[in-house]
């Protein structure tokens, strides 16, 4: 049988999972060299390869608790840490964590943050100061998240589409990005913008307004906004996010992402 086949058996059949182990531990290798991934562009899509979440998901149960250390820090858990940084080209700033089974592409930076197991991080990223990318999540080649940034992970069920953020984005401190939200390639999020499924994201750039759900366009910048709803007691004001722009094409996001944004008065 090949290891999908035994990841997939055991994952439908716990009796089974002795026979599926080396099937785990290969898969999750898989992963943490960037071999596998949980889910990759097809197109203008996302496939979600299932079965490597499941072999994920086993992982935990195959593993067992162990004390570890890092200098003078004692850990105990059953994931150890990602090694052979410096031949990845990786810089991981203590006391960042990336776990095994996550992949780094060259050139991705960690602050003293966090990289959860399944999660991709494209070349030339950055997970800054307390930024966290959660398991599966999929980050794109150069992305920027800041300080306090959280991706949320997405491990069940397996076919759920993880966190997606595309090449090319800026996520604004202290943002959360959850539930399998998809962040287009170059799109903005500012400061304290909270992405869920279910958030309205409406776009206010032309003669009507346009509502999204679980997607930020390619090249939109978004701030957190809010909105009325009746409820038997009382108006409340829920949660939600405003398109005030788009970003050209030509725009060096390097150079003038900062300029451009004052320019919406966005805060980052």
């Amino acid at each position: 049988m090949s290891d999908r086949e035994l990841i997939e058996s055991a994952f439908d059949d716990r009796d089974r999972l002795g026979e599926a182990v080396d099937a785990v531990h290969r898969t999750i290798e898989g992963l943490d060299r960037g071999d596998l991934r949980v889910a990759e562009p097809d197109g203008d899509e996302w496939v979600v390869h299932e079965w490597v979440k499941k072999a994920v998901l086993l992982y935990f149960s195959v593993m067992e608790m162990t004390e570890m250390r890092a200098g003078d820090f004692v850990y105990y858990d059953k994931l150890p840490t990602k090694t052979d940084l410096a031949a990845q080209g990786v810089r991981v700033v203590p006391p960042g964590t990336v776990r095994y089974g996550a992949h780094c592409e060259p050139g991705v930076v960690v602050m003293p943050g966090y990289v959860n197991i399944g999660a991709r991080v494209g070349a030339g990223s950055m997970v800054d100061t307390w930024a966290t990318v959660g398991s599966c999540a999929q980050i794109g080649t150069g992305v920027h998240l800041s300080g306090g940034v959280g991706i949320g992970g997405v491990l069940e069920p397996p076919s759920a589409r993880p966190v997606v953020v595309e090449d090319g984005a800026f996520i604004g401190s202290r943002s959360i990005v959850v539930e399998g939200v998809r962040v287009r390639a170059r799109a903005v999020l500012g400061a304290n913008t909270t992405l869920t499924g279910s958030t309205p994201i409406y776009d206010v750039t032309g003669d009507e307004r346009i509502e999204y759900r679980g997607e930020v366009p390619a090249g939109a910048v978004v701030v957190p906004g809010t909105r009325e709803k009746a409820f038997p007691g009382g108006v409340a004001h829920l949660q939600c996010a405003y398109i005030i722009g788009y970003r050209t094409p030509a725009t060096d996001r390097k150079l003038t992402l900062n300029e451009e944004l004052r320019g919406l008065d966005v805060s980052l």
